[in-house]
């Protein structure tokens, strides 16, 4: 696979060219789309969503064949036949997190649940809504914006985008402060049968701006085993555009259910003098794939991703993440850390691009994963492409078990072996989870973690 660095510098496993006369190429991804486009919208939306359906028509779904998705096999979701499912779940349970008690949007299988939702405690300068809720004015200023990111031609994202019928939309207004914490979540519920819901997020930031969420993706609490949670299918996107001078710090928190199927796109794009910090975690779904890519449109920004796998059981977890370093005096910052349990796979493959006219840039990528069993897996590819002369990078990858000696030394102080494998465990979550700006978040993933009983039995 070539990667592409101008004009467009994100890496697009799955472009094709509407040249070609190929329609349909895939039945089951026909399906698909036949499924999420049921519902019509009007103007310059169904223009949209129509264009991406053209895209998704000359498309087949990725195999492992592709370069990008050698270690994902996705036959598994291949055999499941998914429907749209709405209705009203005024009752659902989800955590609440006090810093955003009255700034939270709730999507249920991808529609607005204004019920659940409570945006009250705002300041002005800042619209937190749906899209269907915006006035005339604001929908023309999210169309500049909306499905606009690059990449938008890969399989999965126009797949979202030709079935856009709401959004959650994020808008700062330049200059404007949010010290209050914006909460997005999008729950599914499976009926009777499998279910596809199609998250969709945009957040505008504009110049100077400052503004702080946590995007989370989970299932119906209170389900007593993994047949009542049932096969479901997410794909979402989230599109961040952080503008001249604004700062970003965005948790993405992906907590789905035992027998879900989860395929997410986050895209960045970063203007001058810009500072963007992405907290990525990710605990549930049977298979998960999220894409992570930023791409810098201006000089001197910063750019910080922290992530955190832990998966047990037969999970697979998978993350690609490109940063596109395109103009000078750039800095980005990567930790990934995976624990990876029983008899589950973990993948990571990073890039980092940094093409000749970003000369004094300054990025490190470092992926650190922890195996708890000899069945345990991790594929991991950290990656510089640098033709930059003028550069500071660096990059690497790290495979460890937990030490007998440092088990043997806790013992010896009066702990038992399942303790101190999960304090161990723990201290290596921490370094991830303890970054994240939000304490009612943090205590709540450090107790996920710590009860986890798979990760500390071989």
């Amino acid at each position: 696979m070539s990667i592409q660095v101008s004009p467009s510098p994100i890496p697009n496993s799955n472009a094709v060219s509407l040249t070609s006369t190929l329609l349909d190429r895939d039945d089951y991804l026909t399906g698909l789309l036949n499924q999420v486009t049921v519902t019509k919208t009007a103007g310059w939306l169904q223009e949209l969503r129509q264009s991406a359906a053209n895209w998704v028509r000359h498309s087949i779904i990725p195999t492992t064949r592709e370069e990008e998705w050698r270690f994902t096999d996705l036959s598994s979701l291949r055999k499941v036949q998914f429907n749209l499912e709405t209705g009203n779940f005024a009752s659902l349970k989800f955590d609440i997190l006090p810093e955003a008690a009255n700034s939270r949007l709730v999507f249920v299988n991808g529609v607005f649940a204004p019920e659940l939702s409570a945006v009250s405690d705002l300041p002005s300068g800042v619209v937190v809504s749906n899209l269907a809720g915006l006035s005339a004015v604001e929908q023309e200023g999210v169309r500049q914006y909306l499905a606009q990111a690059e990449g938008a031609q890969e399989v999965f994202t126009a797949l979202n985008t030709a079935g856009i019928t709401d959004a959650a939309v994020v808008w700062v207004k330049k200059n404007v402060v949010v010290e209050t914490l914006i909460h997005l979540v999008f729950v599914s519920v499976v009926g009777q049968t499998a279910t596809i819901s199609q998250p969709r997020c945009l957040v505008v930031a504009e110049g100077g701006s400052q503004v702080r969420l946590v995007e989370e993706y989970t299932n119906r609490q209170g389900a007593e085993s993994a047949e009542e949670e049932g096969v479901y299918f997410t794909n979402a996107v989230t599109e961040v555009w952080v503008g001249d001078n604004a700062e970003v710090s965005h948790t993405r928190v992906e907590r789905e259910g035992a027998e879900a199927f989860h395929i997410g796109k986050t895209a960045i794009a970063q203007a001058r003098d810009s500072r963007y910090t992405c907290h990525a975690i990710t605990l549930g779904a049977k298979l998960s794939r999220h894409n992570l890519e930023v791409l810098q449109t201006g000089e001197q920004t910063e750019t910080t991703l922290n992530g955190l796998t832990v998966i047990s059981g037969k999970q697979l977890s998978d993350t690609h993440s490109a940063i596109a370093l395109n103009y000078p005096h750039g800095t980005s910052d990567q930790l990934h850390k995976c624990i990876v349990g029983d008899r589950a796979h973990a993948v990571f493959n990073g890039k980092v691009l940094v093409p000749k006219p970003a000369q004094l840039t300054n990025a490190a990528q470092l992926n650190r994963n922890l195996l708890l069993s000899s069945k345990a897996r991790v594929d991991t590819k950290p990656q510089l492409e640098i033709t930059a002369d003028n550069v500071k990078c660096a990059h690497g990858a790290t495979v460890s078990q937990l030490e007998d000696d440092e088990i043997f030394y806790l013992q010896s102080r009066g702990i038992d072996e399942n303790d101190a494998r999960k304090l161990l465990i723990n201290a290596f979550a921490a370094e991830v989870i303890n970054k994240i700006p939000v304490p009612s978040l943090r205590e709540i993933l450090l107790n996920t973690v710590n009860n986890l009983k798979s990760l500390t039995n071989d």
